[in-house]
C-alpha cells in the first residue's frame, strides 16, 4: 500500500521538534560562551588597574611569598602541636583531695603530697606586692599579651646576645603554666612549639586571673612544696597573705630555680635572688627605689628547717600508687608507710651525681635514672633525674627509652622456657630476617657458640636467630608483660634487640623476676596505709596481690647462671662487687643515645640508665661504663652490714680472678663494652680501689705467703 502525500507531510512534521531542540542547545551554548568571554574580559580589565611594576611589584611578590610560607609554617606547627592538645582533654582543673603524709620503711616522716597542692589563697586576697614581685620577675607584660610576648622575647634575645649567655628567658607565665600542666622540661623545638600553641589555648579558655591563679598554685617552690601559699607556710611559717615585701621577693625568686634558690638550703643565694626581684620591680615601674629600700636593708629570714633532702621523685611515684588503691578508703587524709630506705636512696643519688660530675662532659651525657628493689619486691630508692628542682619529670617511671641489649634476657628467658639450655649451641654467623640483617657490635661473626657466651658477650645475631627460628616475637612480648613490664612492647622483629621503649622501673621489675627465681607481682612502694588516728586501712600482706610464677624454676636458674657470667668475664665487669656475686646485663642503643646496666644480687635488684632528655647521642657511652660503675658504687653501700643471700640456683662462692681472666681470654673480647686493661684502675670505685691497694701492700710485705691471690692478680683486676 503506497503512502499518500498527506502521510509524508505528517512524518516530516513529527521530526522537526528534535531538530529545533538541537538548534536551541547549540545557540544557548554559543551565547553562554560568548557571555563568559565578555565577563572574563570585564574582569581582566578590572584587575588591570591593580597591576604594579617596578619596586612596587617587588614588595607585592615579597608579601605574597611571606604569606605563602607563613601559611605552610603555621600548618606545620599546628601538625606538630596536635598531640599536645590531647592532654587538654583530661580534667586538669580538678586536683585530688588526698592529704598524704609519707613515712620511710622505719617510720620516719619523709614528706607530704596532696595537701600541699591545695593550700591555695584566692588571688584577690594576695597582697599587692606579692603579685607585683611575681609579674616583675616572670612576665611584666602579662596583662598585655595573648600568651606569647613577642616584645619580651625580642628583649630577652637581645640581652642574651649582649651577654653571650642566657641571662633572660622569653617564656610568658602562660607558657610556663602550659609546660607545668601538660609538658615536660625537655629542651627541644618540638616542645617549644607545643608550649606556644597550648599557651594560646589557655588564653582562649581561661581569664588572665585564672591563669595567674593556677600558675601560683601549681608551680614547684622547693622543699617539696607546690604553690606560693604552701611555700610561704613552709619557709616563713605564715600565710602568704601576711608576708612582707622582702619575703614576697624571696618567694618570687623561687620560680626560676627552686632548688638553687631555696632559702632553707642556700639562704645567701635566696637573698641575692630576692634583691634581683626588687630591682626588677623598680625597673618595671611597679615600685620606686624608695619603696624597696627597706626590703633591701632587711632581707627575709626563714624558719630553720635544716637541710631537708626530700626524696621527691619517690614521693611523686608513691603518691600515684597510693591513689590507685585509696579511692575506696573511707578517708583521704592518710599516713603511708613506704618501702623507701633513705640510706640507699642517698647512696643512689650520690652515685649518679658523682659519675655525671666526673664523666658527664667526657661522654656528653646529662641525665641518669635509677630504681632499686629489694628482692622481696619492696622499692628502696628512685632517682628520677639529676635535679628535681630543675625538672620534676620522673625519668625513672615515666621516660620510655630504648632498652638495647638489656632487653636480650627476655628473649633468652623465652628460649629457656622453650627447652633450650645455657649450653645449647647455635650459629653466631650472619642472619637475615626478611629484609633485616642485624650486625654485631664488633662487626664480626662467629661460628657455633653456646647461648651463655652469646649472652655474656652480647652477640646480636644469636637472639635474632632464636626469635626467628625457635620463638617468633609473640611469646617474648607475652613473657615481658608477665614479668611486670608495663610499657608497650612492639611485636616487630627488631624488638629482639631492644628497640621498644621501656622505663627504668620496667627494667628493675622485670629483672627482679630472675632474682626471685621466677616469681612476679611482688613490686610495691608502700606496706601500710593508716588514718591519722592510727587505724590500719590497707596492709600489703593482707590486701596486696599475691606473687605468681611466670618463669619456671629451671628457666630462672638457667638465666641466672648466664647472667652471673656477664659481670665476671662479659660486658658488665665494672659492676662486679667484692663481697657477693652479681648477675645482670648491659645495654647500649643506636647512636649511643641510651646506656643501661640492670643487675641483681641475692639481696637487691637495680636498674641504671644514662642519656639525654632531648635524645641527642652521647659520646660512645656504653652500658658497661657509667651505668655499671654507678650501679657498683651504690650497691657496694647497700650490701654493707647485711646478711648476704645467694642468687637463686647460683653458687654464692665468688669466682677466683685467675679463672675469670682465663675465661675472658678464651672467650675473646667480642662484647659491646670491652674493658681495656689500662682503664681498670681509673674506673674502679674509691672503696674497691682502696681495698685492692691494701691487699697489694700486704702481699708485698709478705711475698712468701702462699695466698690464692698475688700482686699481679690484684693488678689484673
Amino acid at each position: 500500500m503506497q503512502e499518500t502525500e498527506p502521510d509524508k507531510k505528517n512524518k516530516r512534521f513529527k521530526v522537526s521538534p528534535l531538530l529545533g531542540l538541537d538548534a536551541w542547545i547549540d545557540s544557548s551554548l554559543y551565547e553562554l560562551r560568548f557571555r563568559l568571554a565578555e565577563i572574563w574580559e570585564d574582569l581582566t580589565i578590572f584587575f588591570r588597574r591593580f597591576h604594579v611594576t617596578g619596586w612596587r611589584r617587588a614588595i607585592v611578590e615579597l608579601l605574597g611569598e611571606t604569606f605563602t610560607w607563613g601559611t605552610v609554617g603555621a600548618v606545620l606547627m599546628l601538625t606538630l602541636a596536635l598531640p599536645a592538645f590531647h592532654e587538654t582533654e583530661k580534667n586538669w582543673r580538678t586536683r585530688d583531695d588526698f592529704a598524704v603524709t609519707f613515712l620511710d620503711r622505719y617510720g620516719n616522716e619523709i614528706g607530704q603530697r596532696g595537701i600541699l597542692h591545695r593550700s591555695a589563697v584566692p588571688i584577690d586576697e594576695l597582697p599587692d606586692h606579692v603579685i607585683k614581685a611575681v609579674l616583675a620577675t616572670e612576665d611584666r607584660r602579662f596583662f598585655d599579651h595573648f600568651g606569647i610576648d613577642f616584645l619580651g622575647l625580642s628583649r630577652a634575645m637581645t640581652e642574651n646576645l649582649r651577654a653571650n649567655s642566657v641571662v633572660q628567658g622569653g617564656s610568658t607565665i602562660t607558657q610556663q603554666l602550659a609546660k607545668n600542666l601538660f609538658l615536660t622540661n625537655e629542651r627541644s623545638l618540638d616542645r617549644k612549639i607545643k608550649e606556644a600553641f597550648l599557651a594560646l589555648w589557655l588564653e582562649a579558655n581561661l581569664s588572665k586571673k585564672e591563669i595567674l591563679q593556677t600558675y601560683l598554685d601549681r608551680a614547684y617552690m622547693g622543699g617539696g612544696t607546690f604553690g606560693i601559699a604552701a611555700a610561704s607556710q613552709f619557709y616563713f611559717n605564715k600565710s602568704v597573705k601576711d608576708v612582707n615585701l622582702a619575703e614576697a621577693a624571696m618567694l618570687a625568686g623561687l620560680f626560676k630555680a627552686p632548688a638553687k634558690y631555696a632559702p632553707h638550703v642556700n639562704l645567701p643565694a635566696a637573698r641575692a635572688r630576692a634583691n634581683v626581684v626588687l630591682t626588677n620591680m623598680v625597673q618595671g615601674a611597679l615600685m620606686t627605689e624608695g619603696q624597696v629600700v627597706g626590703a633591701r636593708r632587711n632581707p627575709a629570714t626563714v624558719v630553720d628547717r635544716g637541710r631537708l633532702d626530700s626524696p621527691d621523685y619517690f614521693l611523686d611515684w608513691a603518691f600515684d600508687e597510693v591513689r590507685k588503691v585509696a579511692q575506696a578508703l573511707p578517708t583521704h587524709t592518710l599516713v603511708v608507710r613506704t618501702t623507701l630506705d633513705t640510706g640507699i636512696q642517698k647512696a643512689a643519688e650520690e652515685s649518679a651525681e658523682y659519675h655525671l660530675r666526673q664523666h658527664g662532659k667526657e661522654y656528653h651525657v646529662a641525665q641518669a635514672a635509677i630504681v632499686v628493689l629489694e628482692n622481696n619486691g619492696a622499692v628502696r630508692a628512685i632517682v628520677g633525674g639529676r635535679d628535681y628542682g630543675l625538672s620534676q619529670f620522673n625519668r625513672a617511671t615515666a621516660a620510655q627509652r630504648q632498652a638495647g641489649s638489656s632487653f636480650k634476657p627476655y628473649v633468652y628467658a623465652a628460649a629457656m622456657e622453650k627447652g633450650l639450655t645455657p649450653k645449647t649451641l647455635v650459629s653466631g654467623g650472619a642472619v637475615s630476617w626478611g629484609n633485616w640483617s642485624p650486625q654485631n657490635y664488633s662487626r664480626q661473626y662467629l661460628g657455633r657458640i653456646d647461648l651463655t657466651t652469646a649472652l655474656v658477650k652480647s652477640i646480636n645475631t644469636v637472639p635474632v636467630r632464636l626469635a626467628k627460628d625457635y620463638l617468633t616475637t609473640a611469646p617474648i612480648v607475652a613473657l615481658a608483660k608477665a614479668m611486670g613490664v608495663e610499657s608497650p612492647i612492639s611485636s616487630h622483629k627488631t624488638m629482639v634487640l631492644g628497640t621498644s621503649g621501656m622505663t627504668v622501673m620496667d627494667q628493675a621489675t622485670g629483672y627482679n623476676v630472675f632474682a626471685t627465681g621466677g616469681l612476679a607481682g611482688m613490686r610495691h612502694g608502700f606496706t601500710q596505709i593508716t588514718s591519722q588516728n592510727g587505724e590500719v586501712l590497707w596492709d600489703w600482706r593482707r590486701d596486696g596481690p599475691k606473687p605468681r610464677r611466670v618463669l619456671s624454676e629451671t628457666a630462672a636458674t638457667n638465666m641466672n647462671f648466664m647472667l652471673a657470667q656477664v659481670p665476671e668475664w662479659g660486658t658488665g665487669r665494672r659492676a662486679a662487687l667484692p663481697m657477693t656475686r652479681v648477675a645482670g646485663k648491659t645495654g647500649t642503643t643506636q647512636s649511643y643515645r641510651d646506656a643501661w646496666f640492670v643487675g641483681f644480687t641475692g639481696n637487691f635488684t637495680a636498674a641504671v640508665w644514662f642519656g639525654n632528655d632531648n635524645f641527642t647521642p652521647t659520646k660512645e657511652l656504653t652500658g658497661g661504663v657509667l651505668p655499671a660503675m654507678t650501679w657498683q658504687r651504690f650497691m657496694n653501700y647497700a650490701h654493707q652490714n647485711i646478711d648476704l643471700k645467694a642468687i637463686p640456683g647460683i653458687d654464692p662462692t665468688l669466682p677466683k680472678q685467675e679463672k675469670v681472666a682465663t675465661a675472658a681470654k678464651e672467650k675473646g673480647e667480642e662484647g659491646e663494652d670491652v674493658l681495656k686493661a689500662e682503664e681498670r684502675p681509673r674506673l674502679l670505685s674509691n672503696a674497691t680501689a682502696q681495698v685492692l691497694r691494701e691487699i697489694d701492700q700486704a702481699l708485698k710485705k709478705a711475698p712468701k705467703l702462699k695466698l690464692p691471690i698475688t700482686p699481679a692478680k690484684v693488678s689484673a683486676l
